[in-house]
Parts: structure tokens; C-alpha cells; sequence
């Protein structure tokens, strides 16, 4: 069983940075591909970032070169820098990991930005 407890969310104002961290249970951050997802409200979730086993990182188009995906495996934590916040960004913010048959989800943490 694994699970995802993300930590570091809140408010903050347009143009500032948080950082958002996801601890797993199990040596999984560097064995599995390990992603972010967002659901602002009355929208569907939807992709943010992952970061594969080898490393290889993919961010959704709204987000490139303001968010950055990392993992510290020796902590099983995958984090999520923010930086130049916008109010488009306030959101529920989810890790997501994938182990056949089962997606995993963490319970979610909201993140809001106020301009």
C-alpha cells in the first residue's frame, strides 16, 4: 500500500514562490514516476509535472519555466517548486504515483494566490 502526503501549501500573492513537497511511504520516488496534478475549482484535474525513475521531468505547458520538479530519495519526497505564481495557479494540488493496477493519489493540498 502506498501512500502520498503532500505538505507546504497556502497563500500567497501573485509573483511569489512555495514550495510543495510530497512524502511517500516505501523507497518508491526513485523506483517510480512520481507526478503532480492540480483541480481548481469546478475544473477538471488536470497534469502539472512528473519526474521519471531516470530522471527525465515533464511540465504542462501552463507551468514550464515557473515550476520545477525534483525527488530526494534519500527523504522519499518529491517536491514542487513554484515560482512566479499566478492566480491561475490556485488550485488543489495532488501527487500521483502509478503501480499497476492502482493510481495513487495523496489527499491534496490547496494551494491559492491572490493578485
Amino acid at each position: 500500500q502506498v501512500q502520498l502526503v503532500e505538505s507546504g501549501g497556502g497563500l500567497v500573492q501573485a509573483g511569489g514562490s512555495l514550495r510543495l513537497a510530497c512524502a511517500a511511504s516505501g523507497s518508491i520516488v526513485s523506483t517510480r514516476t512520481m507526478g503532480w496534478y492540480r483541480q481548481a475549482p469546478g475544473k477538471q484535474r488536470e497534469f502539472v509535472a512528473r519526474i521519471t525513475s531516470g530522471g527525465i521531468t515533464e511540465y504542462a505547458d501552463s507551468v514550464k519555466g515557473r515550476f520545477t520538479i525534483s525527488r530526494d530519495s534519500a527523504k522519499n519526497t518529491v517536491y514542487l517548486q513554484m515560482n512566479s505564481l499566478k492566480a491561475e495557479d490556485t488550485a488543489v494540488y495532488y501527487c500521483n504515483t502509478y503501480m499497476i493496477p492502482t493510481n495513487y493519489w495523496g489527499q491534496g493540498i490547496q494551494v491559492t494566490v491572490s493578485s
